[in-house]
């Protein structure tokens, strides 16, 4: 099979195409044949060795896919040669063929194209995830998003108003807040000409947002925090500033509010059948129209690179796509 493989930590530009052995399913796992993948942030980070999962040179990088069934292990029943699924992994995915755990992979419904289902799982998985499961969002209520162009942030706009609450979209430029009105953000703040917490208290008259999904960190995540209100939920979701901010529990302790992890990750391991329900949610939306996500660009695999330096230079609007 062909596949893109990182043979040492570096930029997208170090990327190759090679050809690999088709691999075998074992007991519990299937093989899916590729035929779209999506790219995500922390893909150019996996492959400079700076993410959490550090995997050693040479690994396939990239873990959200879509394709057909090739064929089963031993012990898989739900699933069959010919089956259309998507699936997610870690890292292994931009490649011909790629090896799932059973439970691992949804089955697409009729009528849904791969490139459109290939980038559904991570951003939009993580996204109901946060605002169902941690931030137990209610309608009506209103949530600050930071980071709200980026990609978790776009998914975290569109799910936050279809869950009926109230989108703040916070960025840095007009270009992104225009872009995120269109999203369904109600109201927006740019953070790079305006202080965000004094922007969001007066856009809740002083009360303070109800939720935060912060996919930053950094210098704004105090900010955010102090902008919260009584019994607010604020939702770690990731640092794209680069910097881990370290928050002052007084605060916490005088708003009554919660700060709450989002592992998604780890989440779908530990609880496959929430993940599951998340994912036929979002396919729902998806099938209804409720949900259109936004394809920036569709690049084939031998250059996926070019799509990678796309996300690390932050000019991504939507999902970069690659065709198997």
């Amino acid at each position: 099979m062909k596949a893109c493989l990182c043979t040492a930590f570096g930029p997208a530009s170090t990327l190759t195409i090679a050809d690999l052995p088709d691999p075998t399913p074992g007991a519990g796992e299937v093989l899916v044949r590729v035929h779209a993948l999506a790219l995500n942030f922390a893909d150019t980070l996996i492959i400079q060795g700076k993410y959490q999962h550090r995997p050693e040179p040479p690994f396939i990088p990239a873990g959200e896919f879509a394709g057909v069934v090739e064929a089963v292990g031993p012990g898989v029943e739900s699933l069959a040669p010919g089956d259309r699924v998507m699936g997610y992994r870690p890292y292994g995915a931009a490649c011909e063929l790629v090896i799932s755990d059973e439970d691992s992979l949804i089955e697409l419904p009729d009528g849904l194209d791969f490139t459109m289902a290939a980038g559904l799982t991570v951003t939009y998985g993580t996204t109901l995830h946060a605002l169902r499961d941690r931030g137990e969002l209610k309608p009506g209520e209103r949530v600050a998003v930071l980071g709200a162009s980026g990609g978790v942030g776009q998914a975290a706009v569109e799910i936050a108003t279809l869950m009926g609450g109230e989108v703040i979209a916070c960025a840095s430029s007009r270009e992104k807040l225009d872009y995120a009105r269109t999203l369904g953000a109600r109201h927006t703040v740019d953070y790079s000409t305006e202080d965000l917490k004094t922007a969001l208290k007066t856009l809740t008259a002083g009360e303070g947002v109800d939720v935060v999904y912060d996919a930053i960190g950094g210098d704004y995540a105090e900010q955010a925090l102090r902008a919260t209100g009584w019994l607010g939920r604020y939702l770690v979701i990731g640092f794209a500033a680069g910097e881990i901010p370290r928050l002052p529990l007084n605060i916490i302790m005088l708003k009554g509010c919660d700060v709450r992890g989002v592992f998604w990750g780890e989440a779908i391991v530990r609880n496959p059948e929430g993940h599951r329900a998340n994912m036929e949610q979002i396919l729902s939306w998806v099938q209804d129209g409720s949900l259109k996500p936004h394809i920036h660009a569709i690049y084939p695999l031998d250059r996926i690179a070019e799509g990678l330096t796309e996300l690390s230079e932050r000019r991504v609007r939507g999902k970069v796509i690659i065709t198997v």
